[in-house]
C-alpha cells in the first residue's frame, strides 16, 4: 500500500553555502541580526546556518542565553513556508538535547507551536509533532503539552493526519495520557483509538493499542475502554500477525479485565484461547501480560472452568527465565486450582 511521503527538499535556489556567516565566536549574534532582518532569503540562509550549529548543545546553550527562542516564536508564524519549516527544524535540533528542552519548556515555545497544528505544509506540521513528541518524554514535558491544552487537538488530529505524523501524535499521547486522560477521554480518543487499532499499519495499531494501555490504566479510563467495543478489538489483536501489536493489545487488555464488565466483555469475545497461546511462547513478548490477563479472568466461576484443563501452560512457565513471569505464573496457578 502507498503512502504519502513528507518531503523537505527545499527551493533550488536556497544555497546555504552561499549564507557569508562567520562561524567563529560572532556566529550566533550575526545570525541573530540576520534572523530579524527584512529581507526573506537572509532570513532563510541565516536559519539554514543555525540549523547546523544547534548539533552542538553548547551552542544551543549560548542560543537560548542570548534570547534566540523568541525570535523564533516569532518566525513561527512567518508567511514563509521555508522560514516556518526551517524554523521548526532548528527548535527540533535544539529539542534532542537535554539543555534544549528545558529551555523550550521555560520560554513557553511548546504553546507557541499549536499554531502549526494547521499549517497547510506538511513538513512544517510533521516537524511540529516531532518536537512534541520529543518534549513528552520528559515528565515536565508532557505536563507542558497538557497545560497548553494540546490534548484536544492531538486526539482530533489522529483523524485527519497523515501516517508518519499519525504515529508521532501516538507517541506524544501515550506519554502525556501517563500522566492524566480526562482531557482526552472528554474529546472522545477511546472511540477514535478503536479506529486505529486495524490500521494497515503495524506500527501505528501498536501505538493506538498503548495509548489505550495507558488510558485504560487509570480508573476513569477503564469504563470507556470497556463500553465503547474496545475489548473485542483487542482480542482480535492478540493473534495479530506484528508481535509489538500483540504485546500492546495484550497489556491494554489486562488492565481493562480488572473491571467486572472488563473480564465480561472478554469471555464475550472469548479472550482465554488466543491468551494461552501467548502464555505458550516462551519469548513472546506478551508472555507476562497474558498470564496476569487469564489469571484476572480465573476469578470468574466460567473462566476457572474454561482454565483448570491448562494449568500445564502456566506450569511450563514455571522454567521462564525472568523472575516477574515465574512468580504470575505461581499467582495463575493458584487462582485456578482455587476451590470455594
Amino acid at each position: 500500500m502507498a503512502h504519502p511521503r513528507i518531503s523537505a527538499k527545499l527551493p533550488p535556489d536556497l544555497d546555504p553555502t552561499k549564507a557569508p556567516l562567520a562561524f567563529g565566536r560572532r556566529a550566533l549574534p550575526k545570525l541573530q541580526e540576520e534572523l530579524e532582518s527584512p529581507e526573506l532569503l537572509t532570513q532563510q540562509r541565516a536559519l539554514m546556518a543555525l540549523c547546523d550549529l544547534v548539533h552542538d548543545p553548547e551552542k544551543v546553550y549560548q542560543a537560548i542565553e542570548m534570547g534566540f527562542l523568541d525570535t523564533l516564536k516569532t518566525l513561527l508564524v512567518h508567511p514563509d513556508s521555508v522560514v516556518r519549516q526551517k524554523t521548526t527544524e532548528v527548535l527540533y535540533l535544539m529539542a534532542v538535547h537535554s539543555v534544549g528542552r528545558q529551555g523550550l519548556i521555560k520560554n513557553g515555545v511548546i504553546s507557541a507551536l499549536s499554531v502549526l497544528l494547521e499549517d497547510p505544509v506538511d513538513i512544517c506540521r510533521k516537524n511540529t509533532h516531532q518536537i512534541f513528541e520529543m518534549m513528552a518524554k520528559l515528565p515536565e514535558g508532557a505536563v507542558g503539552v497538557l497545560q497548553a491544552g494540546l490534548i484536544p487537538p492531538l486526539v482530533l488530529k489522529l483523524e485527519t493526519e497523515l501516517d508518519d505524523i499519525l504515529e508521532l501524535i501516538l507517541d506524544t499521547l501515550s506519554n502525556c495520557l501517563h500522566v492524566e486522560v480526562s482531557e482526552a477521554l472528554a474529546t472522545g480518543a477511546v472511540s477514535i483509538l478503536k479506529e486505529k487499532l486495524t490500521h494497515p499499519s503495524a506500527a501505528i495499531r501498536n501505538k493506538a493499542a498503548w495509548v489505550l494501555l495507558e488510558i485504560s490504566s487509570h480508573p476513569e479510563g477503564k469504563i470507556p475502554v470497556c463500553e465503547d467495543g474496545v475489548i473485542p478489538v483487542l482480542v482480535s489483536l492478540l493473534e495479530d500477525t506484528a508481535p509489538e501489536v500483540q504485546a500492546s493489545a495484550t497489556g491494554a487488555l489486562m488492565f481493562a479485565v480488572v473491571t467486572p464488565q472488563g473480564r465480561s466483555s472478554a469471555m464475550g469475545a472469548e479472550a482465554i484461547p488466543p491468551l494461552l497461546k501467548l502464555v505458550a511462547e516462551e519469548t513472546g513478548k506478551a508472555r507476562l501480560n497474558a498470564i496476569k490477563a487469564l489469571t484476572l479472568l480465573a476469578e470468574l466461576p466460567e473462566g476457572r472452568e474454561a482454565l483448570v484443563d491448562h494449568t500445564d501452560t502456566f506450569e511450563q512457565c514455571l522454567d521462564d527465565p525472568r523472575e516477574a513471569v515465574r512468580r504470575a505464573a505461581q499467582i495463575a496457578i493458584r487462582v485456578i486450582e482455587w476451590k470455594p
